[in-house]
């Protein structure tokens, strides 16, 4: 299992049917986001069996990934997992990302909203999570603790998760915020 980490609802329940997501990000300073593979090999180790959409081979060891669908469980809807970067095609979504969160801890003037100031600042990049609320099971929020732990501790990471707050590296809640609406979409 994942380090753990309570994943709750982001927003309340969307009208018109929508499905309502549960967003986790992983604000990184590493200078890159690694290649999907290294990602795969990592939850390989920890026992997961990640199911991800046929591509090609070398699509795997590309640094400049984008967005991946992850599953863990064949008849539950997988995992999105974005990347956003501080240079090239989503580099307005990242400021506008890392802007809001740095005007949301502004507020905490304690010694933890400052490091998570600190970290959001220097982030390149951010890997987001967006898991669909109403099929997500146990497993899979275990599942999504496992992506989240491997940004963390290979790329310089700070946890955030929607209507909790940031996470320290041993998984505890360091600075809580509450709810926030995240609406990552990269089409």
């Amino acid at each position: 299992m994942g380090k753990e980490l309570p994943i709750l609802p982001s927003s309340p329940q969307q009208p018109g049917g929508q499905e309502e997501f549960i967003y986790s990000r992983v604000f990184c300073s590493r200078e890159n986001s690694p290649p999907l593979r290294l990602l795969l090999d990592y939850l390989k180790s920890k026992g997961q069996i990640a199911f991800i959409p046929k591509m090609d081979p070398a699509a795997l060891d590309d640094w400049a990934w984008v967005r991946v669908s992850v599953g863990y469980h064949r008849e539950r809807k997988p995992i999105q997992l974005f990347c956003i970067r501080d240079r090239g095609s989503y580099q307005d979504v990242f400021e506008k990302e890392r802007a809001d969160f740095l005007d949301r801890v502004s507020v905490f003037d304690d010694i933890e909203g400052q490091l998570v100031r600190e970290q959001v600042t220097r982030s390149r990049f951010i890997a987001t999570t967006r898991l669909v609320k109403a099929d997500v099971t146990e497993e899979g929020y275990d599942f999504n603790g496992w992506i989240l732990e491997f940004f963390q501790e290979n790329c310089n990471g700070i946890v955030q998760v929607d209507g909790q707050g940031f996470f320290s590296p041993k998984g505890e809640l360091i600075v809580e915020l509450q709810e926030i609406s995240s609406e990552i979409d990269l089409v």
